[in-house]
């Protein structure tokens, strides 16, 4: 019995099956009508289908298992780096061993180019590529589920309803972690906390700690053992450019100022095609050091090392600078950020500058300590 079956991502076996069932479905091949021919009249959908399903079906012909799905993600994001970047930089990668399953707990900016940016980075080192923790509420779709799990996306099933399906859903994830980890020796990304840190400030949720913990604390595992055995490793992504900043700062606005925001029925999936296709200038990856439980007895403790490396590896750029600058009253340090922020919108600027502003206040808070 597969205990994970709903969960995990496609095994090699399944791959050419799954591909067999997204040529024969309709919302899947609209979507990529409506991303590649926006602009096309609707009464040549039905000979734009044709034409889609031909070339999809040329394209998976080659595709046999997970390594060559994710080889043609590789050259998609050797065209998106080209197209939207002006670099991208790693450091830290050289310390990973390829032998060594890791749980790589990142700071989270943008829904799918977070674990993409590190994924691509494990795979030019040689390294193993990661297990992606995603939410059910992006999979609203059955073909992006689909998509995500042929890349080797597992699910988070944040929609569970009561306390008793939270909690088995919440058992079940932490056994698929360590199991991963511990037994496959698998590399896993998940996020720090749900959801994006629309504002800039980078924490910890420290019920993710405790969620990691659940299926060794059944095994009555003390908690620095348990943590210990995962091989966590805190990521910092540092993007001089969000794509989605004056989104983001648009929904901060409307909390503040009406106290509610409803995000439209696929506004994620927008947020998904505007972070890979925008302009994002330089990106920075940074792997810090496998946590050491020496002096961590709790997940505070351990919620206080992952903040304090996240925030002290992130990789201030010039956006951060002149936003920190604007702030004061001062010019902008960089002269192209003064000309981005001509495009932001009256109402959200202060938002936005505090957005950019935040990952350099938050590391002076621990320079100045």
């Amino acid at each position: 019995m597969d205990q994970f079956h709903d969960i995990r991502p496609y095994n090699d076996d399944e791959v050419v099956g799954v591909l067999q069932n997204l040529l024969q479905t309709p919302d899947f091949i609209n979507t990529i009508i409506g991303f590649r021919f926006p602009n096309w009249p609707t009464f040549l959908r039905g000979p734009l289908s044709l034409l889609v399903k031909m070339a999809l079906k040329r394209q998976f012909s080659g595709i046999r298992n997970v390594r060559d799905f994710q080889t043609g993600v590789a050259n998609y994001m050797e065209r998106m780096i080209k197209n939207t970047t002006s670099d991208v930089e790693y450091r830290g990668i050289d310390k990973l061993n390829k032998n060594v399953g890791y749980l790589f707990l990142s700071n989270h900016r943008d829904i799918a180019m977070d674990p993409a940016f590190v994924n691509y980075g494990l795979y030019m080192a040689g390294l193993d590529t990661v297990r992606i923790a995603i939410g059910d509420n992006l999979l609203r779709r059955p073909f992006v589920s689909d998509l995500m799990r042929l890349n080797k996306s597992f699910i988070v099933k944040r929609s569970a309803n009561g306390i008793r399906e939270m909690m088995a859903a919440f058992g079940q994830l932490s056994s698929y972690i360590t199991h991963s980890i511990t037994k496959e020796h698998c590399n896993i990304w998940i996020a720090q906390k749900e959801g994006r840190a629309k504002d800039g400030v980078d924490q910890t949720d420290p019920a993710i700690i405790k969620m990691f913990y659940m299926s060794q604390k059944k095994e009555k595992i003390a908690f620095p053992e348990a943590m210990a055995n995962l091989n966590v490793v805190p990521v910092s992504i540092s993007y001089e450019y969000d794509p989605c900043a004056f989104d983001k700062a648009r929904e901060l606005h409307q909390k503040s100022t009406t106290g509610n925001y409803e995000k439209a029925e696929f506004e994620d999936i927008d947020s998904i095609k505007n972070g890979i296709v925008g302009q994002k200038g330089k990106v920075v990856v940074t792997f810090g050091d496998v946590i050491t439980t020496e002096g961590i007895e709790t997940p505070e403790d351990f919620v206080a090392e992952v903040d304090r490396q996240v925030v002290t590896h992130y990789a201030i750029q010039p956006s951060n600078e002149s936003a920190f600058a604007m702030q004061q009253g001062l010019p902008a340090t960089d002269s192209a950020f003064e000309v981005y922020m001509q495009t932001c919108p009256e109402a959200l600027r202060e938002t936005v500058l505090a957005m950019y502003a935040n990952p350099l206040k938050q590391k002076q808070k621990y320079i100045n300590v």
